[in-house]
């Protein structure tokens, strides 16, 4: 298993009456972030916020290419960016605190918390098609090059890990710095990663592993 310390090559926030940060997506131009009852649009290079959207977001948010979804309580979202109107909600899998979101393969990909597990869900009738076990808490999810990754948030420590998707083994770990943990994540481009910092109120860029 690969092993390296997080490299963080910028930081977002405090925003103003932003509180903690839940779910983070990347739409290819603009950082999602979900906190306080809105979903707020980042501009990545100026670190500016563009505009945000009036939905309830307790957890992951994802990006299918022209929809966000979004975690809210027991159920998941299907919204409009453009309007911020709702335009279809399922409901969430299982049970152990639902935490990340991401989109891929046609399908969602849901992380639960204290239940140590990732579920590939059916985006139309939230079914779930697949579990994967985590050893730690599971935090923000998502896919990259074919890789799947998810954040972790457990015993005051946070790291990023690339898991297998068939058997949830370990393959690579990139640690956290201490006092820093992730609620969120979503692969930004080529380079990057971004991570939600919860409490803080900040999202964090962080040098994508190679």
């Amino acid at each position: 298993m690969k092993q390296s310390q997080a490299e963080i090559i910028r930081e977002y926030g405090p925003f103003p009456g932003g509180g903690p940060v839940h779910g983070v997506t990347y739409d290819g131009r603009q950082v999602w972030f979900a906190s306080e009852g809105k979903i707020n649009a980042l501009d990545p290079e100026t670190g500016e916020l563009m505009h945000a959207i009036d939905v309830a977001g307790s957890a992951g948010t994802a990006f299918d290419g022209r929809h966000l979804f979004q975690i809210a309580g027991d159920r998941i979202h299907k919204i409009d960016p453009q309007t911020g109107r709702v335009l279809a909600s399922i409901p969430t899998p299982g049970q152990g605190g639902n935490s990340g979101l991401a989109w891929a393969e046609g399908t969602l990909w849901v992380g639960q918390h204290s239940g140590r597990k990732i579920h590939q869900i059916d985006p139309e009738t939230g079914a779930i098609l697949r579990t994967i076990e985590s050893q730690r808490m599971v935090t923000g999810v998502t896919w990259v090059d074919g890789e799947l990754w998810h954040g972790t948030w457990e015993d005051n420590a946070s790291d990023l890990r690339r898991i297998d998707p068939a058997t949830g083994d370990v393959l690579q770990t990139i640690g956290m710095p201490a006092g820093i943990g992730v609620s969120g994540l979503e692969a930004g481009g080529a380079d990057r990663y971004f991570c939600g910092g919860g409490a803080s109120g900040k999202v964090r860029a962080v040098r994508r592993a190679k």
